[in-house]
């Protein structure tokens, strides 16, 4: 471990903080960042029909529209890590508050398509942002020995919000009397969906106010007292907090110079462990696991499932990524994150496989089969219960603590920008890719989540309990 002198008690950063609540609360109001995340990529999910039935757009322009957002996406974590260093973590957090909060009134309020393209591009810049200061603000203040299931709060957070956004959209959509375009509050019901995002948007930037800044940027800015009161909050008051902030120090110095170039490995590649980030960035996205969140109700009314009902299954499995989320936020620390990313491609393999056998059958009157229907729709339910188990939780985790500490900053952005490029790609693809065959979608979904298994084998390390210093 980088130190300039040695702390007397090292168990103490793996003890039992003084102040573990205090640490909970910092944690998940940062996570909040999360639940707008998982809030504004999946509400859309509930306008998607509207949209196209309003401005009459054909499926390769309604993708551009639901994905232009992750460009906006991209872009904020490209960016979020250099902004963060320059003027601190929760200005970052207040930036991204605000643009979530522009964004819902513009999405609710579009002159036309253009311009709601645009508000959501903004409200992607803003998730982009959330994708990676969440992360990595969770990371810096939290103790060793709880920081994985602290860091697991924001896909928690994440899923949360998804949930709450499809059981939202389908309260208002029963208000409309089951018409996406029906009025509500005087708008159509899909606008005041995009619209109901302002309020959480707006208590993510009151709880950014509440929580302190992050000791290792206090330290970057010469801020030692204010970083050593910040450590006793989080770490306890048995930790020796001037070979703590020492540590940090010197593992700031090897930090000060990061930029782009520093992730290049002596040429225009990348250094290997930026690829590995990136890797696992690309396979958590093309594993499909966002047209479940996405299109889900546009998929099951193109099976035959009504509207309601469709989205209906779409909260459920919602519901379903939730309980997978705790499943890994109890085991992250326990079993590690290697083997839950295992576990997780297996299981996922078998869920798509069995979705793109349920597919390949021809619709009888509208629907599918009954046997295939059900199949459908349990295989839905067990891909995202063994995704939000595994991949949806370990991957961000493991962007919070793979890189050193020289290029974290730099190569966190660059692992999340490709992780919302991945995303778009799928976003972008799947409409036009289900109008041509929507078991072979599933087939290329179920390819890449077998391949992501000798890919963690090979190429992944695993970090469980080991402090952020000590990533080589």
């Amino acid at each position: 471990m980088a130190s300039t002198s040695q702390a007397p008690n090292p168990g103490a950063r793996t003890a039992h903080p003084d102040h573990l609540g205090h640490v909970i609360f910092i944690a998940a109001a940062a996570a909040m960042g999360g639940f707008l995340f998982g809030y504004d990529s999946s509400v859309i999910n509930g306008a998607v029909e509207a949209i196209r039935d309003r401005y009459d757009v054909g499926s390769a322009v309604l993708a551009q529209v639901i994905a232009v957002a992750l460009i906006g996406c991209a872009i904020g974590a490209a960016t979020a890590g250099r902004i963060a260093d320059r003027i601190g973590r929760i200005r970052c957090m207040q930036i991204a508050a605000v643009l979530f909060t522009i964004s819902a009134v513009g999405s609710a309020l579009p002159f036309a398509l253009w311009d709601l393209a645009m508000w959501r591009v903004i409200g992607g810049f803003a998730i982009g942002m959330a994708s990676v200061i969440g992360p990595a603000y969770i990371a810096e203040v939290s103790p060793p020995a709880y920081r994985g299931r602290l860091g697991s709060f924001q896909q928690a957070a994440i899923v949360i919000g998804i949930a709450v956004s499809q059981l939202v959209n389908w309260g208002l959509l029963n208000a409309a009397g089951g018409d996406q375009r029906g009025e509500l509050m005087g708008l159509e019901a899909w606008q005041v969906m995009l619209g109901v995002m302002v309020i959480p948007a707006i208590l993510y930037g009151l709880l950014s106010f509440a929580i302190p800044e992050s000791p290792r940027f206090l330290i970057s800015v010469g801020k030692r007292e204010r970083a050593k009161e910040i450590l006793e909050e989080v770490e306890g008051k048995d930790t020796d907090f001037d070979a703590r902030v020492a540590e940090i120090e010197h593992a700031m110095h090897r930090e000060e110079k990061s930029s782009f170039k520093d992730l290049l490995g002596g040429s225009f590649y990348f250094k290997p462990i930026v690829w590995v980030g990136i890797g696992l960035s690309v396979f958590q996205q093309f594993v499909g696991i966002n047209v479940a969140f996405y299109y889900s109700s546009t998929l099951w009314q193109s099976v035959g499932v009504d509207p309601t009902q469709s989205f209906f299954y779409s909260f459920t499995t919602s519901i379903i990524n939730i309980v997978g989320t705790v499943i890994a936020m109890i085991f992250v620390d326990r079993i590690g994150r290697k083997p839950l990313a295992l576990i997780g491609s297996v299981g996922m393999v078998i869920g798509l496989a069995l979705e793109a056998w349920a597919f390949s059958f021809d619709l009888v009157d509208g629907k599918l089969p009954a046997t295939q229907g059900w199949v459908a729709l349990i295989a839905a339910h067990v891909f995202v219960l063994f995704f939000a188990l595994s991949w949806g939780v370990v991957v961000w985790v493991f962007l919070g603590e793979m890189f050193p500490n020289r290029i974290r900053a730099a190569a966190l952005g660059v692992a999340a920008s490709a992780q919302w490029i991945a995303n778009w790609a799928i976003t972008a693809s799947f409409p036009s890719l289900a109008d041509w065959n929507l078991s072979g979608t599933y087939v290329i979904y179920t390819i890449f989540a077998a391949l992501s298994i000798p890919f963690v084998l090979k190429f992944v390390k695993e970090t469980k309990g080991k402090a952020l210093e000590e990533m080589g």
